[in-house]
């Protein structure tokens, strides 16, 4: 395989697409022994030769950061399945992290396609048999990478190795173009991303025990798109007998036509066809973009990675933007997450009440004024407050509730739910927080990795008090009896119920703080799409005018849209895809 001579620079300090390519390479040859062992130590032998990490958290940690688990996908590897690493006999440097793959970040297009590698992290002890959690980064499958959160910890309360990937992103990871069906069946899925974190996974189960995991016991998670992701992988014949439990956090079920994304991602690929002088206009072009013909294979793969990651961004939780996780009936079932062949393993599904409130605040309708101004405007703030509140309950039903209650009739195995209701007294996490943010998408990032980065440190003072502090210790407890059983449940912990029912029995464990201790509570609540629609309508808090416009405006296209939309006759947003 190919790798770098050079160390990759740390994520967030790769310049350029451009300046990332120039990265020279070297290959790995040779063989080592197939059967990896564990010593404590930052060096370790894998089934591809040797690889040197380092150790972090005051020496409570070890870990190995861009460990190229596949190929690099560029060339004639670009738009096919990933292919295994090949053996070196030189000692690999993990102590630096792996390029992005290519996305637009911060309004620049970065990363490299030399991309599909991972990071582990494991306590710096000498015991083996641990627990493996395998991460998969959220950021809509456009953008995001492997170092979303830091397992330094995580690794050392959970008492597990964790292993956090890298996959493909953009047109780059899903795309179902009929140019690009050259090859098998799964690669004919354009579900590229799914096939690198099934490889990942193969990876893991040849060379987990060199970091002290147990291959046999391997939880699947992710967040946001990854938790989409995960979600995916349990309707997904490839992933078979791959893992052994799931943990999907503000994730939920969503399905593309393969066929209605082809079209939209030739119409977005039209404009470069127009720039490049092949076709004339952009109907034309779209059309050939359509078709099977090995000109639009040759073309395609003549682009360059940054001008692919820079189409259909900004997606906004909106599939009609950027579809992917195809339907193709080979990677997944033409029929979606209404199949009765589930992966059945335990799984935990997190969410939170306020899991709208960033992308509300995101959006155009409220991006120009800064917190203190929103805040001051009654008007602004009232309509904010109204697509915050409904949003979020439609979200929150999205994430974990309505996926339950889907699956129940064909799921053979427990399913666990919780709800995040932390984030919405102004006494402990301060007035600007409670009002905009709440329990806000990722908020459990924090509690669970004991460390506020990303959007949390925005708000420091918030989870560092004995409440929040409690909940970490709990909530921690909770995953790790999950991680070695599949039952969260452990001594001194409120009973964490599975469902049983759609009708009637325990739903969600609700997470909630004071500032000195915290409340987990199992509930039998249930929320009602129908009830939420009854109580947009009963609103009066924005005048009607307002209404009508942000539920067209802001609230429609989401992923949890649909009965919204067809209820307010907002349907143009979907254009065949789910």
């Amino acid at each position: 395989m190919q790798l770098r001579k050079e160390s990759m620079a740390a994520p967030r300090l790769v310049a350029t697409l451009f300046g990332a390519l120039l990265l020279t390479t070297t290959v790995w040859v040779g063989s080592v022994a197939a059967e990896p062992a564990y010593r404590q130590g930052a060096v370790q032998d894998l089934v591809s030769g040797k690889v040197s990490g380092s150790e972090a958290n005051e020496g409570a940690t070890l870990l190995w950061l861009g460990v190229p688990y596949a190929k690099p996908p560029v060339g004639a590897l670009r738009w096919k399945a990933p292919e295994p690493v090949v053996a070196s006999s030189d000692s690999f440097d993990a102590t630096k992290g792996g390029a992005l793959c290519p996305q637009l970040s911060a309004g620049k297009l970065v990363g490299s396609e030399d991309c599909l590698t991972l990071d582990v992290y494991r306590p710096n002890s000498p015991e083996t048999g641990l627990p493996v959690l395998v991460y998969i980064h959220g950021g809509n499958n456009q953008g995001g990478a492997s170092q979303e959160i830091d397992a330094k910890r995580l690794a050392v309360t959970a008492n597990a190795v964790i292993v956090s990937v890298n996959y493909r992103l953009g047109l780059l990871g899903f795309n179902s173009l009929p140019a690009l069906k050259t090859g098998n069946a799964e690669e004919n899925s354009g579900n590229f991303s799914l096939l690198d974190i099934s490889q990942s996974l193969a990876w893991i189960k040849d060379n987990i025990a060199a970091f002290g995991g147990d291959g046999g016991n391997v939880t699947v998670s992710g967040f946001s798109a990854g938790g989409r992701d995960v979600m995916a992988m349990l309707i997904s014949p490839i992933f078979k007998g791959q893992f052994q439990k799931a943990i999907s956090l503000s994730g939920g079920m969503t399905i593309a036509d393969a066929e209605a994304s082809a079209k939209l991602a030739a119409k977005a690929l039209a404009p470069l066809v127009v720039a490049d002088k092949v076709k004339a206009d952009e109907t034309q072009a779209t059309e050939w973009l359509l078709t099977a013909s090995p000109e639009v294979g040759a073309y395609l793969r003549g682009l360059t990675a940054d001008r692919l990651a820079g189409l259909m961004t900004n997606a906004g939780i909106r599939m009609a933007v950027f579809p992917h996780l195809f339907n193709d009936g080979v990677v997944l079932p033409k029929d979606g997450f209404a199949t009765t062949n589930y992966n059945s393993v335990p799984l935990l599904m997190l969410t939170g009440s306020k899991e709208f409130s960033l992308f509300a605040r995101s959006d155009a309708e409220f991006s120009g004024l800064k917190d203190d101004a929103l805040m001051a405007n009654a008007a602004s703030l009232g309509n904010y407050a109204f697509v915050n509140t409904y949003g979020s309950k439609l979200y929150e039903l999205f994430n974990a509730q309505g996926s339950a209650e889907a699956m129940l009739g064909s799921y053979k195995a427990p399913i666990y739910t919780l709800r995040f209701a932390w984030g919405g007294d102004a006494g402990i996490v301060g007035e600007r927080m409670a009002k905009l943010y709440g329990s806000f998408h990722g908020v459990w990032i924090p509690f669970v990795t004991s460390t506020t980065t990303g959007f949390s440190s925005t708000f420091p003072a918030a989870f560092d008090n004995p409440g929040a502090k409690d909940i970490t210790d709990k909530l921690g407890r909770y995953v790790a009896n999950f991680l070695r059983t599949g039952n969260p449940n452990g001594d001194g912990l409120v009973a964490w119920k599975p469902w049983e029912s759609a009708a009637s029995g325990p739903t969600q464990m609700v997470v909630d703080a004071d500032t000195r201790k915290a409340t987990f509570t199992m509930t039998e609540e249930r929320t009602r799409y129908d009830d939420v629609l009854a109580q947009m309508e009963a609103d009066r808090s924005v005048p009607e005018s307002d209404k009508k416009h942000l539920i067209e405006k802001v609230l429609s296209g989401r992923w949890f849209s649909h009965r919204l939309d067809r209820h307010f006759g907002n349907t143009a947003h979907w254009v065949g895809v789910e």
